[in-house]
């Protein structure tokens, strides 16, 4: 009889708290808090976006927004997010779509985790 194994991926997030506090003392917290909400959303419009372009086979679109994500995941601090982003727009040059699939399915885990982390760091003080 064959067992079938189940996996459960976990993963890693590293956030770089300094980055996100030079924000507050950047911007003051009205500000600040008002770019991070925002940047927060763009990040999770970005990652249903990507996971719509790969199955639309739009990959010049697909190059484009994880180029973009990698950078609001950068100027976050969101140091894991912005390196799988990295692997996702190496993959989308390579034209490898199991490796690209692989890759952006890490993304979007990666995405949910580092998004929910800020939420969560948000709740309390930087």
């Amino acid at each position: 009889m064959t067992e079938i194994a189940n996996l459960t991926y976990f993963e890693d997030i590293n956030l770089d708290r300094d980055q996100l506090r030079a924000l507050y003392v950047r911007f003051g917290p009205v500000q600040a808090d008002r770019n991070l909400n925002q940047s927060l959303e763009d990040l999770a419009l970005w990652l249903a976006r990507l996971q719509q372009a790969q199955k639309s086979g739009r990959h010049a679109d697909l190059h484009k927004g994880v180029e973009d994500l990698k950078r609001i995941a950068q100027r976050l601090g969101m140091t894991t997010l912005a390196r799988v982003a990295r692997d996702v727009a190496e993959q989308c040059a390579t034209q490898d779509s199991a490796a690209l699939s692989a890759t952006l399915a890490r993304l979007s885990r990666v995405g949910e985790r580092s998004l929910i982390a800020v939420w969560d760091l948000q709740d309390m003080s930087l």
